[in-house]
């Protein structure tokens, strides 16, 4: 390496930004091959609102009564559970 910098002479000059001259830009880039680099919306499920997590110990036959309600009632576990609190909380505890 000599210390030169062959880069010294090169000017910032400022870009146009147009609609337009974006436009003919982008075009001429996919044109040669170029791709759209935008960031994409991230894949799969959208986040569900219900993300609290709850890890109850219950005796066995709790926790089997509560699996089996909720499959009759067609309602998650977490479901039945939303439900009991708002049960218990119109009884005004």
């Amino acid at each position: 390496m000599n210390g030169s910098n062959r880069l010294s002479g090169l000017k910032a000059r400022p870009k146009d930004t147009s609609v337009e001259e974006v436009r003919r830009v982008d075009e001429v880039g996919e044109a040669r091959g170029f791709l759209d680099r935008t960031p994409r919306k991230k894949p799969g499920r959208k986040p569900s609102p219900r993300t609290h997590q709850l890890h109850p110990k219950v005796f066995p036959e709790v926790g089997e009564a509560i699996a089996t309600e909720a499959e009759r009632l067609g309602i998650t576990q977490g479901q039945l559970i939303e439900n009991m609190w708002e049960e218990y909380q119109k009884m005004g505890r």
